[in-house]
């Protein structure tokens, strides 16, 4: 396992080990899916953005709002599961700091445990009824994820893992026996199937789209699954070879990273105070091909920042 992170900070928490915090994480995030997956027919129809009708036959209000961006939602789902989140974490660890993408918390990195949280990672397939979306929870200290758990919703499988004990699944949530994780045994960089994304600020997408076309030649493929910490998770347990995306935030990268990195994968990540307009990719790739990838991005242009707003630095 080889994790680059440029947090300078390594302290270690004295007041619970890791193993002890993947299971905090675990709890919250599989509590945060139960309710999650039940809102979605309360709040949508089956198919599609549309709301659920009401019990007459009248559509509900709606359900969803924007942020960033008219294509970047946010649905009642993704504030409800982040309250949800922060008061179990509230009730399990009260000393703790939490850093969430709805409700937001301190750019500055504390010394001690801050969770960091994504109440729905993948909120357009929420929306839309694509089933690929998590609840992703980690506990960093100093900066540094030393445990997390990454919840895909639809599939009920639980993905989690902490510093030093590898990563696992456990399909089934709940009771299940948990399955040790491990990347794929790929050793050629043409065969690798890459996951990435895309950002919601056009001329960023556009620089996007512009490295992955000049990608597309040297590897076996490209999916865009549309949730972050799924893709980590794939590389994980061998779904996917590499994953890079410019531009996530902390939440979206804290547990699935860790997951990533635990399984074996070599893993570049921003600093915990980096923000998603600083455009610093986020990599984790298959140890066997992990050399020829990151050669191949680089000469691509592609290990350089797109910060939001300078849209001609590829």
């Amino acid at each position: 396992m080889v994790v680059v992170n440029s947090t300078q900070s390594h302290r270690s928490d004295t007041a619970a080990s890791p193993a002890e915090l993947e299971r905090v994480a675990i709890a919250v995030a599989e509590l945060a899916a139960d309710h999650v997956r039940s809102r979605r027919p309360e709040l949508f129809a089956a198919f599609g953005s549309g709301p659920a009708p009401t019990a007459d036959g009248r559509e509900s209000p709606a359900a969803v709002g924007t942020k960033s961006t008219p294509t970047d939602p946010v649905t009642l789902a993704d504030t409800e599961s982040e309250a949800l989140i922060r008061a179990h974490l509230h009730e399990l660890r009260p000393g703790d700091d939490v850093l969430g993408e709805e409700r937001g918390g301190s750019v500055e990195v504390p010394d001690g445990v801050r969770w960091v949280v994504d109440p729905i990672d993948g909120t357009v397939n929420y929306l839309y009824g694509i089933p690929a979306y998590a609840v992703s929870v980690a506990a960093q200290i100093g900066g540094e994820s030393v445990a997390g758990a990454v919840v895909d919703v639809a599939a009920g499988i639980t993905y989690s893992a902490a510093r030093g004990h590898g990563a696992h699944a456990r399909p089934g949530g709940q009771g299940a026996v948990p399955q040790r994780l491990g990347c794929a045994a790929v050793t050629d960089v043409g065969l690798a199937l890459v996951a990435s994304g895309f950002a919601y600020d056009q001329g960023r997408r556009r620089a996007q789209g512009e490295l992955v076309g000049r990608l597309l030649p040297h590897i076996r493929d490209i999916r865009r699954i549309g949730a972050a910490a799924l893709d980590l998770c794939m590389v994980a347990s061998g779904r996917v070879d590499a994953h890079f995306e410019h531009g996530l935030n902390p939440w979206d990268w804290a547990a699935g990273g860790l997951i990533a990195a635990e399984a074996g994968a070599v893993v570049r990540l921003p600093t915990a105070d980096s923000r998603s307009a600083d455009g610093v990719p986020t990599i984790a790739v298959a140890p066997g091909i992990a050399q020829q990838f990151l050669t191949l991005i680089e000469d691509l242009g592609g290990l350089d920042a797109i910060p939001e707003g300078q849209h001609d630095c590829l």
